[in-house]
């Protein structure tokens, strides 16, 4: 089992630190190559769609994070430990959190001044100013019961209660801020521990790979680690009386799956096979990019599955094989490389979806050319007005799953199978562990395959309505004939 590997502050940091504060005012006026004036971070990272999501002035390097929660009450109790880096020198700076109660918060184990504002800001104020390009510690102990943010057009996310009395974490695109404080954007990606204690009768899974388990007073604590950065609305935590099925893929990398009680014998034999759409998935995408897979299979009908990091959740009776495949796909495509911006989504759902075309071709031996233009031929007029990018707030999780494959099909004929399949088996290793965007992905297929592809993304992504022949039939895609 590997261990993770905590970031640790370096004495010359302290030291460092402990100068910038003595010297105060005369750090602040340095010339150029010196620290800049202390100011407030900003209250969002920028997004279009969710300006106020996630922050700016640091970027997390990973979060540390500590609940005790009582099933019969439902009460969560937690302190978080924010390791981070401050962007620019810093007054003050802001977590997401919603709705639970903060009791107190610690800058670089100093106490601090905090307030709330909007939804789920949590405005800090730190006793001395935060120095560009150093590293700071937040502590930030709280308490309350989680409620889940019900959206009109995304449903309930976040955290959640079961009728089992159990309780689990699941949302897009936001999750994390109902249930621990956070730097809140896909563009933050951190590294995640998470040690929980519960009840000794409950079990809980987890991102990652399990790296503690410990009696205590109060009943038991499940500690869990996900070494590869990750968006936080990625992190999950499942608390039940589970079933484990814990196995390895042929190159060690574990597999732990959870079954709430009540899971079918269906669900249970479709997650077998998960050991082979990990490998088939890898021939088709590249090495499989985490170091931990599974899933957790809840008996509740949430109304969607998501990709969490290492291990995807899955709605009740929706442990299915192709939802597998999908989910799992997402860990090259959505997860490991992450959204620049929401409005970039397909670079993760198109693809998780197109997934399941080429696991019906390789597995079931279908024609995803007459697949291509039986969908084409059936499309409606709703189904060309769909956007494929920049869809807008609400509407992302929409035609990405539908007009998505199809769209990648016609990709593949348009600028070639050798040059398609190379980008998807490439794409990953290029932006590993970071965010990627639409035009950057355009731009790599231009390159790849020596074509402007121009004409292609204006009709199918960057546009809507039906595209011209040139490009709903490239290549061997034909109509039939009358």
């Amino acid at each position: 089992m590997r261990a993770l590997h905590r970031w640790r502050r370096p004495a010359v940091t302290v030291a460092a630190t402990l100068t910038a504060l003595t010297l105060g005012t005369g750090i602040a006026s340095a010339g150029p190559g010196g620290w800049d004036k202390p100011t407030p971070g900003s209250d969002g990272a920028g997004d279009s769609y969710y300006p106020q999501d996630g922050n700016g002035g640091y970027e997390v390097s990973d979060y540390d994070l500590r609940i005790n929660y009582a099933p019969g009450t439902h009460q969560l109790a937690g302190v978080q430990t924010v390791h981070a880096k401050a962007t620019q020198s810093l007054s003050s700076f802001d977590l997401d959190l919603r709705g639970l109660t903060v009791d107190a918060v610690r800058v670089n184990g100093v106490p601090a001044k905090f307030t709330r504002t909007g939804d789920h800001e949590l405005v800090i104020t730190p006793r001395s100013p935060l120095w560009k390009g150093l590293p700071f510690t937040t502590e930030v102990t709280y308490h309350g019961v989680p409620v889940a943010i019900d959206d009109p057009n995304l449903g309930k996310n976040g955290w959640q209660f079961t009728k089992s009395g159990g309780a689990f974490a699941a949302g897009e695109p936001k999750s994390a801020t109902t249930w621990y404080p956070v730097n809140d954007t896909p563009r933050n990606k951190a590294k995640f521990r998470l040690s929980i204690t519960v009840p000794s009768e409950w079990g809980v899974i987890a991102n990652g790979r399990e790296v503690g388990k410990y009696r205590t007073r109060t009943g038991t604590t499940h500690v869990w680690a996900e070494d590869t950065p990750t968006a936080s609305y990625m992190t999950t935590v499942a608390i039940d009386k589970w079933t484990f099925n814990k196995r390895k893929r042929t190159d060690g990398t574990p597999i732990v799956s959870a079954y709430a009680p009540g899971t079918t014998d269906a669900t249970k034999q479709a997650d077998a096979r998960l050991p082979e759409v990990l490998d088939f998935l890898e021939s088709k995408f590249g090495k499989y990019p985490v170091d931990a897979a599974g899933g957790i299979y809840l008996t509740e009908p949430i109304g969607f599955s998501l990709e969490t990091m290492s291990r995807p959740i899955y709605s009740g009776r929706a442990g299915n094989i192709d939802t597998i495949v999908h989910e799992n796909a997402h860990q090259w495509y959505g997860d490991t490389v992450a959204v620049d911006h929401w409005k970039d989504v397909c670079l993760n759902e198109c693809f998780a979806s197109y997934a399941t075309w080429l696991w019906a071709q390789a597995k079931d031996g279908e024609d995803l050319d007459a697949t291509y233009l039986n969908q084409v031929a059936s499309a409606s007029d709703s189904f060309w007005a769909g956007k494929l990018y920049d869809m807008g707030p609400g509407h992302e999780f929409t035609y990405v799953y539908s007009k998505g494959p199809v769209m990648l099909h016609a990709l593949s004929k348009y600028m070639g199978q050798s040059a398609f399949d190379k980008v998807l088996k490439t794409w990953n290793t290029l932006h590993h562990d970071g965010n990627a965007n639409m035009q950057e992905f355009q731009k790599y297929c231009e390159k790849v395959s020596g074509m402007d592809l121009q004409g292609f993304f204006d009709a199918w992504i960057y546009g809507n309505g039906k595209p011209s022949d040139e490009y709903l039939y490239p290549g061997e895609l034909k109509p039939a004939a009358g």
